[in-house]
Order: C-alpha cells, then structure tokens, then sequence
C-alpha cells in the first residue's frame, strides 16, 4: 500500500520520545480511531532491550486495524515505523489471540475506548497474558479501570474466563461494550477515608504452602489487611499472583506482584507490599499505573484533575500524545505534600 504522500494533518510521533516503550503507540491507535487523525511513528519502542513491534503490539495494531477499517503501512513484527489511516469504528464481534503471554489487557486498553464510540454493541475477546509483570493484571483492569469508567458513564463489563500467567500465557478477557456517547469529567482531589485492604494470593498448581507465607508476610507488613487464597487449578498454570486490593471511598487501587522460579514467597510479598505502602502513605487519589490509565478517558471527557505520588515517563510520554491529538491542556504541578496534580482541561 502506497502511503508517502501523507496529508498535511497527519501526526508525526517519535517513539523513542519519554519512556521510549509502547505506550506512544498504543495511545496513537486509540486516539487515531476516535478522532479520526492519521499518524506516523518512527522508532517504535526505540528504547527497549527488544526495539520495534513485538507480538501483544502488533496484535493492538492489527485490532485497531480490523476495529476501523484502516489502511496501514509497517505493521509486521519488529518493525520500527508504522503508518495508520484509519476508518469508521464498527461495532461487532471480534476475537484477537496474541499467542504469547503478552498483555491482554493492554490490547483491551487500546481499543476499549474506540468501541465506546461505536454505533453499536460489541463482544470483545482477547487471549495472552492476564497476569504479566510488564502490565496491569486483568484484576486491576476490572476492579480498579472500570469502575472509575463506568462512573464516567461507560457501560462495559469484563470477565476475566482463564488465567493466562506469564510466560506461559493461554488466558482470556472478554469484554461487552455498549456505546456511550459522552464521556463525564473525572476529577479525584482524593482517594477519600479507607474502607478495607484485601489480599489474595492465588495459585494454580503451585503448593498452597506458598500462598500462606506471601500472605503471613503481608500481614507482617501492613496492618488490618484481611486474606484469601484462589486455588484455580493446575488446569490453569503453573502460576502464582499476589493481589492487593486497597479500597477507599471514591476508589479502589489493585497491586500485584507474581511468583516467578527462584523467587522466594517472602519477596513476592515484599514486593506488593512496598508498592502499596508507598501509596498508602503519599495520600495521594490513586497509584502510578492508574493515573497513567485515567488521563486518556479523562482528556476524551474534556477535563478533570487527580494525584499521584509519581511523576513516571509513562504519564508524562502519555500526556505528550494526549495533546497532539486532543484540544486540550494538560499540566503536571507538584504540591507541598510531595504528590503531583495532575489537571486537563
């Protein structure tokens, strides 16, 4: 396909720009198909061990693609560059594998808002990797994502089928969207007072041994912090995740850490741990991962505002991307306590 005579409004993205990885290009996908604006990128995931599209990327490309019609140029693996035209969103049934372990929900993240503005309902189902270290677990995608979506009047619900641990992947999310015309601010000064800490370590054919020491190191660590075990069946491994769920009155924020070989239950546990107690003790409305998952949803919106203890090249890579497709402002300003406003208008 012949796409050198690019017109004047395309984007032109530099993906080796901010945290270097693939967040500018899945923002590029989705924000392309809601706004209609072509775009090129150069050096995609310029920055990484592994540069250029691999697998889960290329299976958000290839999503897009299917999801408006459009015309694309560079989409194989391991490419640097890629060209996007897109089409009109269709509404319909679609079913995209990855075939690795790679992120399904990052491949939901880049073509759930698109659907949002379809003509229609859709049945969305993606295969891969639910529980990834590199990617929000399908547990943070449903319990943390999509109610703050859903308050902003998106109607979505996910089900998480199968687990899919990485490395060996082979799970699956599937998602029913019904349109929603516009999009509420979503403004979150705070996180309000805490409600309950919840942790849930879950195995599938891992000994239930090691599901009691993450959960007695938890406890060790932060206070009043009730427990569970999911034993999910060796069907569905070999796996292990360690959730935390931290519930407050105007959100709840998910971390996980996964057990992986040679790492002990106790540094599993060690991990989420430090990860929500820096959290916890910052005061700030939500965690690094979901601030850099509101601030799409929030722009589409035309506003809002929130706080975050961490100033990450994600969001900042992610809030570059938002205004060169959006009409909108979007400012990061530290605050006496430490934690960074974040405003788009």
């Amino acid at each position: 396909m012949d796409m050198t005579n690019k017109p004047e409004n395309w984007i032109e993205l530099d993906g080796s720009q901010g945290e270097g990885g693939g967040q500018v290009l899945r923002t590029a996908l989705t924000l392309s198909m809601i706004t209609g604006i072509p775009f090129r990128i150069d050096k995609i995931r310029a920055r990484r061990s592994k540069p250029g599209l691999l697998r889960q990327h290329l299976t958000a490309v290839n999503a897009a693609t299917q999801i408006c019609d459009a015309e694309i140029s560079g989409a194989e693996m391991g490419s640097h560059t890629l060209q996007f035209r897109p089409g009109r969103i269709q509404a319909g049934t679609y079913h995209f594998a990855i075939g690795t372990a790679g992120s399904c929900t990052l491949v939901l993240q880049t073509v759930l808002p698109a659907l949002w503005f379809a003509d229609g309902d859709s049945q969305l189902t993606v295969s891969g990797g639910t529980h990834n270290p590199m990617a929000p677990p399908a547990d943070f995608l449903i319990d943390a994502w999509l109610p703050l979506m859903q308050s902003m009047g998106v109607s979505t619900q996910l089900e998480l089928k199968k687990h899919g641990f990485f490395p060996a992947g082979g799970g699956e999310i599937k998602a029913h969207v019904h349109p929603c015309h516009a999009l509420q601010p979503l403004h979150l000064p705070d996180r309000g007072s805490r409600r309950a800490i919840h942790a849930t370590a879950i195995i599938a054919g891992v000994p239930y041994r090691v599901a009691t020491r993450e959960l007695e190191q938890v406890k060790a660590q932060i206070t009043c912090v009730d427990t569970c075990t999911r034993d999910i069946g060796a069907a569905q491994g070999p796996g292990n995740a360690l959730l935390l769920h931290v519930q407050h009155d105007h959100l709840t924020e998910v971390f996980m850490a996964l057990g992986e070989k040679g790492v002990t239950a106790e540094r599993v546990a060690d991990q989420v741990a430090k990860e929500a107690k820096l959290y916890l003790d910052s005061h700030a409305s939500v965690g690094e991962y979901l601030a850099d998952q509101l601030v799409m949803p929030m722009a589409l919106a035309g506003g809002g505002t929130l706080t975050t203890h961490v100033r990450s090249d994600h969001l900042v890579t992610n809030l570059a991307v938002i205004e060169k497709f959006l009409p909108v402002q979007c400012d990061m300003t530290q605050q006496s306590d430490g934690n960074w406003l974040v405003s788009i208008r």
